[in-house]
């Protein structure tokens, strides 16, 4: 978590929960500038009544210089009057916000640890869904998107799955679908011993629905995670300065415009630097051009590998995951992350993929010996300096290649099958999901395709030095 400290006031920085998916809505998009009376005409008629209603929660102003409206994507805020860089636009107090705290004790209680704080506020979703008209948060809740809108790959069905079969996104949603599973588990039984009669135990769909939804406009803020109407309204847009703070000192979350907008600009912020695998799973959406895309590859000791027990004895030993390695996705000591390679003769891939290479390419005890020796007399980290023999380094980094290379044509082929569409109608999530699944895999050839360049690179320089 990233801390900001002014000279009078502590502000936090939050972002935007990283563990599922969400909202089509969410695409980043430069709106025009409008006249006032066209930004009037922009207003969701739906939520006229939706500020007044926070603000009477909060006890306090919330903005005045925005107004919900609606996007090519969807619901988004909207300048309803010139805004300036600097500006702080909206100021949502903790007591307008929701936390698990709210939870009933008895609920809350019997799911301890055994469920995270995004099953337990989706938990409180759910019953105050349940409770309609009569929850607090009502007028919140029934402004929240349906089912229909969610494009997160949790709700692919297979055929659209298979679409993205090539991406890790695919394992990753596997896992996902998997604790949710186990969590929903909890909770209904949590449901079943302690809430009243009247209200049912949750079918499965319906917590998904929840856990999603939650999972997606949820922020991580200093106490805990919180949704906080309104402010959750607001589009992502990667490139935004604009990002959501959290004002200990007054109890609140606030957000400083980063650019000046004019009536009926949409204002955006940035809801964290995210690949488009991260979108896609955590909020249904993706970026035709995402600068921060990565790729993540495994790489096996082969089974019939005669030394294969001593090198994974050698990993274990001297495996430490770094906090760069550490995302949504499972992390470990054959698991990497790959980002885009700006030159040929740039940083270029991962140190600890070049050191898991050299570990593979060894062929004898003695040589796992010396690279044992060699991390203890260092930092302890495994493989992290050069072969001093170049032939057995380019023997290494050839290791690599092939298995991008092989990523490569994985990638292109599911391309190709995007492209080759054999519906000549197709419905309109369909075709989001689609674009959603040739942005992704776009994205992460492009970054395969670099990392393959900078290793031709540096072979080629190998082969080639005297």
């Amino acid at each position: 978590m990233l801390l900001f400290a002014p000279t009078v006031k502590l502000l936090v920085f939050q972002q935007r929960r990283t563990f599922t998916s969400s909202l089509a809505k969410r695409f980043s998009f430069n709106a025009q500038s409008l006249t006032e009376s066209q930004a009037q005409a922009a207003l969701d008629k739906d939520c006229i009544d939706f500020l007044p209603w926070l603000e009477q929660v909060a006890g306090a102003k919330i903005t005045n210089t925005l107004s919900i409206g609606k996007s090519p994507h969807g619901r988004a805020l909207f300048a309803s009057k010139a805004i300036h860089a600097g500006d702080c636009i909206l100021k949502v107090p903790f007591n307008a916000q929701i936390t698990p705290d709210e939870l009933p004790t008895d609920i809350s209680v019997s799911l301890t640890d055994e469920v995270g704080n995004i099953g337990k506020l989706a938990a409180l979703l759910m019953i105050e869904i349940n409770a309609g008209q009569n929850s607090r948060w009502f007028h919140y809740i029934s402004r929240l998107p349906q089912l229909s809108d969610m494009h997160s790959t949790i709700f692919w069905d297979e055929n659209e799955f298979s679409m993205i079969r090539c991406s890790a996104v695919h394992k990753e949603t596997v896992k996902q679908k998997a604790r949710i599973e186990k969590e929903f588990s909890l909770v209904s039984q949590a449901f079943k011993e302690h809430l009243p009669k009247a209200i049912e135990r949750p079918a499965l769909e319906n917590f998904m629905y929840a856990y999603t939804l939650v999972g997606s406009r949820a922020w991580e803020t200093s106490r805990g995670i919180s949704l906080i109407p309104f402010a959750d309204f607001m589009n992502h847009d990667g490139l935004s300065a604009s990002i959501v703070l959290t004002d200990e000192d007054n109890q609140l979350s606030e957000v400083t415009a980063d650019r000046d907008y004019s009536p009926g600009d949409e204002v955006l912020i940035r809801y964290g630097e995210f690949s488009n695998a991260t979108l896609m799973l955590d909020f249904g959406f993706t970026l035709p051009y995402n600068t921060h895309d990565e790729v993540q590859i495994q790489m096996d000791i082969p089974n019939d590998d005669p030394l294969r027990n001593m090198k994974l004895g050698l990993l274990q030993t001297h495996y430490t995951r770094s906090v760069k390695d550490i995302n949504i996705f499972h992390s470990s000591y054959d698991t990497f992350t790959i980002k885009e390679v700006k030159s040929a003769t740039g940083k270029g891939i991962p140190q600890s993929l070049r050191a898991f290479a050299r570990l593979l390419s060894c062929t004898s005890p003695q040589e796992l010996n010396d690279l044992s020796k060699e991390a203890e007399q260092n930092d302890g980290r495994l493989a992290r300096l050069p072969f001093k023999d170049r032939s057995r380094e380019l023997e290494a980094h050839k290791i690599i290649l092939a298995h991008i290379n092989s990523l490569i044509v994985d990638h292109s082929v599911c391309i190709k099958e995007l492209g080759a569409s054999n519906f000549r109608f197709e419905s309109q999530r369909l075709t989001v999901r689609r674009q959603m699944a040739r942005e992704l895999i776009f994205g992460e050839l492009r970054v395969l395709r670099s990392a393959a360049e900078w290793l031709i690179h540096y072979c080629t320089n190998l082969f080639s030095a005297p």
